[in-house]
């Protein structure tokens, strides 16, 4: 008997323990994650870069869920994201400059919200482009990795 009320009292303890050390989501940095979203943002610059609209795509979690605001335009769902960034993207023909300013990473768990001031400069045939925009993407972690499932993209004021 003595054994048994001890052992519940250590698995008692173990549990309060365990519900002390849990995850402050608002609060906590997360930096290992932070960087595995950093780095699939740097993926998808690469693609937009290198003009594989493929891989652009594939960074995306199409779905029910999957909405972007864009240019004061009521929302809208996947498909027409996939159009417009195969439209858009695949139309550049040279990336003269693609920085992201006051770059910020929150993540809260499995979903990470990045958030940056767009310095794109592109290049459509003869047209040059000048892309000052505030953009967020919001990212949730699959079993195939960091995917977007929303984009916000509004003109940033000078």
């Amino acid at each position: 008997m003595k054994t048994q009320f001890t052992l519940l009292i250590l698995t008692f303890g173990l549990f309060l323990n365990s519900c002390k050390a849990q995850t402050d989501l608002i609060n906590d940095e997360f930096p290992e994650v932070k960087q595995e979203v950093m780095e699939t943002f740097g993926a998808i610059a690469q693609s937009i870069m290198d003009g594989d609209m493929d891989k652009l795509i594939s960074f995306h979690a199409y779905g029910p869920k999957f909405t972007e605001f864009k240019n004061g335009e009521p929302r809208n769902d996947g498909e027409a994201n996939e159009a417009h960034e195969r439209n858009v993207f695949g139309s550049v023909t040279k990336v003269i400059k693609f920085e992201a300013q006051d770059l910020q990473v929150a993540v809260y768990g499995d979903v990470a919200n990045l958030t940056f001031h767009s310095d794109f400069v592109l290049q459509f045939g003869e047209d040059i482009v000048t892309v000052n925009d505030q953009i967020t993407l919001l990212f949730v972690k699959t079993k195939d990795g960091w995917k977007m499932v929303h984009e916000h993209h509004s003109p940033l004021k000078k």
